[in-house]
């Protein structure tokens, strides 16, 4: 396997090469489609034993407590964080037109690093090693070994964009050095703890009571912030143009969008502990941000929806393109809905329930899943110099059953939360709850079904998704399609 592709720049002494990195970001590439398959595949097993408990299978590293975490890791840090990794090592390069910082041996001790992080968590979560903070649950060993991939991480992709030899910076490589720079300070200051012993693997947290509440959501909502949202805007402002073929509707909008998300976000965490021990103030001050938050997140929406402008008939012929401009929908969806709920007169009914999981998959795997599929199916075909796709048709298929998918997921998630909440809330005329906990527990059932369909759908799609891709990367052309007529597709052009 070659080891670099080559690229050329005009310079004063005239055009001379660049050799990109580019089997790292293959291996990023290939990381991040099989993670997802595994993570949403245990993500549809715990649906199914919150439908049907007896799914556990009485053994404790089955039960629903260990694998939760198991999945919730593997979708955000696995697939997404390889996702990112990944892309922002093939934008930088090609964006600053410059060779990885730190060259290819830099590259792979990311890679293989940040899979033995992800191995190790997935160990212990399974044999009950954690630390009970919400999407940062590795003990300390774990945390130190990602504080370490991490600043390398740092220092190759800055190194990268330091020694550019294209004068710009590109609005992608702001959003992704936000997002490694603030989930750096938010890992740090989230995890800091004294370990029960040397090798133990047990710890305590340094802070406690509603202080650590407090921290722990300050990092749990900026890792949705920084991670989830920072990070893939960057991707979106990478891919979308690449795949229309077009430029991004408006660079000045996208540094508007770039500033004032980056500083809204930080304060949006209290909003998570509404009705909680944590002073009032700090309540309504993250409510507030929360919702000032609508205005630069719709601004990014417009942008990279607007993109498309003089290139919309493309979305006929062009599926991939089609994942990652619904995407773009899903994030204005979820960025409309989640400032809504951070209001206290609607989390007074929304908390707790299971209105906000239908909320956080609508952007997980509306936004994030979709924009990670869609940069996959454009990616794909550029690194490995085929002309296209396996199967264009198998792509639009994955589009719709994963769609048809979200919908079922979210919409029983949402029917299922709103009636959680008015439920627990309902009084008879005697002042007494009507309803006992266990009567809502029942009520909920059908929907966890519906859930579980829905998911089973989302995984048939990542499935078919793993399998188109690895025959794209063997140079395989469905025999059905090969015509130009029937293709509807162009690789896109190299770089």
């Amino acid at each position: 396997m070659a080891e670099a592709q080559t690229g050329h720049v005009a310079g004063a002494g005239g055009a001379h090469r660049i050799e990109y990195v580019e089997d790292v970001v293959k291996a990023f590439l290939i990381a991040t489609a099989f993670w997802g398959v595994v993570g949403f595949t245990v993500g549809l097993v715990i649906a199914l034993q919150l439908a049907w408990p007896q799914l556990n299978l009485g053994f404790e590293y089955t039960t629903f407590g260990r694998l939760r975490p198991l999945h919730t890791s593997a979708v955000i840090f696995a697939f997404g964080g390889n996702a990112l990794l990944g892309t922002s090592l093939h934008v930088v390069q090609r964006t600053c037109r410059a060779r990885l910082f730190g060259g290819a041996e830099a590259g792979w001790f990311l890679f293989w690093g940040y899979q033995f992080f992800i191995v190790m968590a997935a160990l212990g979560y399974v044999m009950g090693i954690t630390q009970s903070k919400e999407y940062a649950e590795p003990e300390w060993y774990v945390d130190l070994w990602l504080t370490l991939v991490w600043v390398v991480y740092l220092i190759v992709f800055m190194g990268t964009v330091m020694k550019r030899e294209e004068p710009h910076i590109y609005v992608a490589n702001w959003f992704y050095l936000a997002f490694i720079i603030t989930i750096a300070v938010l890992h740090i200051g989230n995890n800091l703890s004294i370990p029960v012993s040397l090798f133990g693997a047990r710890s305590y947290h340094v802070t406690a009571g509603v202080q650590d509440a407090m921290i722990q959501w300050w990092y749990g909502h900026n890792a949705v912030g920084f991670f989830l949202t920072a990070g893939f805007l960057a991707m979106m402002y990478y891919i979308i143009p690449k795949q229309a073929d077009r430029p991004i509707y408006s660079y000045r909008l996208s540094i508007v969008h770039f500033w004032s998300l980056i500083f809204l976000y930080i304060w949006a965490g209290p909003h998570h502990l509404h009705y909680t021990a944590l002073p009032d103030w700090a309540q309504t001050l993250g409510m507030v941000f929360s919702v000032m938050l609508w205005m630069p997140s719709w601004g990014g929406m417009i942008n990279g929806i607007m993109t498309l402008a003089g290139a919309w008939h493309k979305l006929r012929t062009d599926p991939s393109l089609r994942f990652s401009v619904t995407a773009v929908g899903f994030y204005g969806m979820s960025t409309f809905e989640g400032p809504v709920m951070s209001i206290k007169a609607v989390n007074a009914l929304s908390h707790y329930t299971d209105w906000t999981i239908g909320h956080v998959h609508s952007g997980a795997m509306g936004w994030v899943g979709f924009i990670c599929f869609g940069a996959l199916y454009y990616l794909v075909p550029v690194m490995w110099k085929r002309e296209r796709l396996y199967s264009v048709r198998m792509v639009s298929w994955h589009y719709w059953i994963a769609t048809i998918g979200i919908v079922l997921y979210i919409t029983a998630m949402w029917v299922s939360g709103i009636m959680q909440g008015l439920m627990w809330r309902a009084y008879d005329d005697l002042g007494f709850l009507q309803y006992a906990f266990v009567e809502t527990v029942a009520a909920m059932h059908p929907f966890y079904i519906i859930r579980a369909l829905g998911g089973l759908l989302f995984v048939l799609g990542s499935v078919m998704m793993a399998y188109n891709l690895w025959r794209t990367i063997r140079g395989d052309v469905r025999a059905s399609e090969v015509t130009p007529a029937r293709a509807g597709y162009a690789a896109a052009p190299a770089e």
